[in-house]
C-alpha cells in the first residue's frame, strides 16, 4: 500500500472539474513560471518520495486551495508562508491554520 492517498476527486460529489482544472492550472503556472520555487521543489521531492507527478501536483494544488479559501472566505491576502510551510509538510495532510 502506498503512503501516499489515492487521488478520490473522481468519487467525491464535491469536486467540481472545473475548479479542479483551474487550481491545477494554477500549480502548472507556479511550476512553470519557478513562482514560487517551492511548488516545484515540492513536486520533485514528492515524486522522488514515490509519488506519481499527477498526485503530487494534486498534493501542491490541496494547499494551494486551503490559501485561496481562506483569503475568499476572511477577505484577507493570501498567506504566502503558511502555503511555503504546507508544502514543506507534504504528504501530511496541510493545515489551515497558522500554528507551526
Amino acid at each position: 500500500m502506498s503512503k501516499f492517498p489515492q487521488d478520490d476527486s473522481a468519487r467525491s460529489p464535491k469536486t467540481s472539474p472545473v475548479a479542479r482544472d483551474v487550481i491545477l492550472a494554477a500549480v502548472e503556472s507556479q511550476i512553470r513560471d519557478n513562482d514560487p520555487p517551492q511548488t516545484r521543489q515540492t513536486v520533485q521531492r514528492l515524486m522522488e518520495e514515490g509519488c506519481s507527478a499527477k498526485e503530487a501536483r494534486r498534493q501542491v494544488a490541496t494547499a494551494l486551495v486551503i490559501e485561496i479559501f481562506d483569503a475568499l472566505k476572511n477577505a484577507k491576502a493570501f498567506n504566502r508562508k503558511r502555503y511555503l510551510r504546507n508544502l514543506s509538510l507534504l504528504p501530511a495532510k496541510p493545515l489551515d491554520n497558522d500554528e507551526p
